[in-house]
């Protein structure tokens, strides 16, 4: 005998089908909320964040704490040196001393080994020349062993120009933050813009970042530790304030303007 199906057992079956529904959607969706976590989370330095997209997004302003993670200053604190032009570099061979020479890189970037030719050495570190010179002469010697010694090169220096006591280059012989380079410098004159003071880097030949900081606002909130370390070659520059610009505008008063012909 078949048994007939009525709308109310229908009507439980769709019921029980939805409750099962109900319960395991949260389960799915909690699921994906713990794999977003894994997954999007991390940043690459390792902290919790509010996602990959945040990473471009979610910027420090400069001169806040948050510009450590930037990767102008999330450079090594104390970079190997490299080399410049008019630099003298001296190269000696265990081996084959007949092959050691003193050497200067030359305008272009370039010095002449002994019998090897011309090897580019501007932007290498003593390491890395070390390398290159080696190479230079594996179709000359068995197995070249060299070193390099740094015998002359530039001193580290930054500029400090604009509204300063005593802009110009000045020799950066320990770390020093762009507070103390302005004080070096003369410290602020009574047209200086203290709000935007500009620190200008060069990351290779043909990229110069360009980093606005407000040190009236450090001051202010006595937020030294913010304050960013100059490097050799950076630029600093303090700009003139909106009121000395229409200074020289502006009529100044003068003494016919308080005493009248009529007085005397």
């Amino acid at each position: 005998m078949r048994r007939k199906v009525t709308p109310t057992m229908a009507g439980l079956v769709v019921l029980s089908v939805w409750q099962f529904y109900a319960a395991a959607l949260p389960q799915e969706h909690q699921q994906e909320r713990i794999l977003g976590t894994t997954n999007l989370q991390l940043t690459p330095s390792g902290q919790t964040g509010a996602g990959v997209e945040s990473l471009g997004t979610a910027a420090a302003k400069p001169g806040e704490a948050g510009d450590a993670e930037k990767p102008w200053l999330g450079r090594p604190r104390r970079p190997l040196y490299r080399l410049n032009r008019s630099d003298v570099v001296m190269v000696t061979f265990t081996v084959s001393p007949e092959f050691d020479q003193l050497l200067t890189v030359q305008p272009d970037g370039f010095i002449t080994l002994k019998d090897a030719g011309a090897v580019y050495a501007q932007g290498l570190t003593l390491e890395e020349l070390q390398a290159t010179v080696q190479r230079a002469y594996t179709g000359y010697l068995h197995n070249p062993q060299a070193s390099v010694v740094l015998k002359e090169f530039e001193h580290p220096y930054f500029v400090a120009g604009g509204e300063l006591g005593r802009p110009g280059r000045y020799e950066l012989r320990t770390d020093t933050n762009i507070l103390q380079a302005v004080q070096i410098a003369g410290g602020f004159t009574h047209r200086s813009k203290h709000s935007q003071v500009l620190l200008f880097r060069n990351v290779n030949d043909e990229v110069v970042e360009a980093h606005l900081f407000d040190i009236k606002r450090m001051m202010k909130q006595k937020s030294l530790r913010e304050i960013p370390r100059l490097q050799p070659g950076d630029l600093l520059f303090v700009p003139q304030n909106s009121i000395s610009k229409i200074e020289p505008f502006l009529s100044r008063p003068s003494m016919g303007m308080y005493i009248s012909p009529n007085q005397f």
